[in-house]
């Protein structure tokens, strides 16, 4: 069953708090959000096997070290069913949390929009990704998303970094499918606080 866009909800704002709670990963054990010693960065993404989800995960994953070594956790989450994900995170080096009802999607404020796919700054970044999966599954290493998606294809990604005591530091709302913090960014935003701090 396809859904119309997501309405818009109220965005969290940098300096807004969000309430500290118990994640369930995909896989590995619960998890608490905020950390209580690092600052976390949380992902929406879309759904799970997206194309130009995974092209841009594949850029989190190569300098994942990097980001652990600034004091920075990774939890990304998809409106996707945990089976449905299951499939696709293994070799994911973070967590990966499914909110299939898109609960903490509303909370946060992350909308679903048609712009998602129809902007044309999106569309290098859809080509490559679309190439890059075809290339796995030619190899055998690549999995397909679900021809249905509950939610749709219309997703739009969202990045936010939270302190400890569940302050946000830095928020972004994307406008399109490809539009998200690149790691340099994430990486500027947590060395920006500890100059602050």
């Amino acid at each position: 069953m396809r859904t119309s866009p997501t309405p818009p909800r109220t965005r969290l704002e940098p300096g807004g708090s969000v309430p500290a709670r118990t994640l369930d990963p995909v896989l590995g054990p619960p998890l608490s959000l905020p950390d209580a010693e690092r600052l976390t960065h949380v992902q929406f993404r879309r759904f799970a096997g997206c194309p130009v989800c995974n092209l841009h995960l594949r850029s989190v994953v190569l300098r994942h070290e990097e980001i652990e070594r600034a004091g920075i956790r990774e939890v990304v989450i998809f409106h996707s069913p945990a089976e449905e994900l299951s499939a696709h995170v293994s070799p994911l080096p973070f967590a990966v949390v499914a909110d299939p009802d898109r609960l903490l999607y509303a909370e946060f404020g992350v909308e679903a929009h048609r712009r998602s796919l129809l902007a044309p700054r999106a569309w290098p970044a859809i080509v490559r990704a679309v190439l890059r999966g075809v290339g796995e599954l030619l190899r055998g290493r690549g999995k397909l998303p679900a021809a249905s998606q509950p939610h749709g294809r219309l997703g739009l990604p969202a990045d936010f970094l939270i302190e400890p005591g569940g302050r946000v530091a830095a928020v972004k709302y994307g406008e399109h499918v490809y539009d998200q913090w690149t790691v340099d960014e994430l990486l500027g935003h947590a060395a920006a606080l500890r100059t602050v701090g």
